[in-house]
């Protein structure tokens, strides 16, 4: 006599197997979604402290363009080697009316204040002849302005960093 077998009894747990798949990927796809909201969060602080570093050096620029566009005078108050006023400014003392070297902490709105890190990698600004007035091809003479804003994400090693040169004068 033959026996017939329960197909039931051969199918048991394969559901419990099919759930556990479904689950496994389910969790892989939830921790992949997790991953790419933090690469986004980090990206996305990355572009905001470019572009307020950005904003900052296109302000001192500014600030040059309106004051006297003399390379001396330029050199004296905006370059970062002579801690000149208008550096003082933009750097650290903002809106705020102190004497230089009297502050404890930077004013709101200033790169020392807007940027993280950047008291330890404090922004350079370098004013020289740019090379057309250098070499007597311009009839007035004009600077050509390097500014380069650092600062260090919090977590980081590296230290970031935005250049922008311009030609002012003339």
């Amino acid at each position: 006599m033959k026996q017939h077998k329960n197909h039931a009894s051969r199918q048991s747990g394969v559901m419990l197997i099919e759930a556990l798949i479904a689950i496994l990927i389910f969790s892989v796809g939830v921790l992949g979604i997790i991953g790419l909201q933090g690469s986004a969060v980090k990206v996305s602080t990355d572009a905001k402290y470019r572009s307020e570093a950005a904003l900052l050096a296109n302000e001192l620029i500014g600030r040059m363009w309106a004051s006297d566009r003399t390379q001396a005078t330029l050199q004296a108050a905006y370059a970062s080697a002579t801690n000149g006023a208008g550096y003082q400014q933009w750097a650290w003392i903002g809106a705020v009316a102190a004497a230089p070297g009297t502050q404890t902490a930077p004013a709101a709105g200033t790169v020392l204040r807007t940027l993280p890190g950047a008291m330890a990698n404090p922004p350079t600004v370098v004013v020289a002849p740019s090379p057309a007035a250098a070499a007597g091809g311009t009839i007035v003479p004009s600077s050509q302005v390097t500014v380069t804003i650092r600062w260090q994400v919090p977590g980081e090693a590296s230290v970031h960093s935005y250049t922008i040169m311009a030609q002012i004068g003339g």
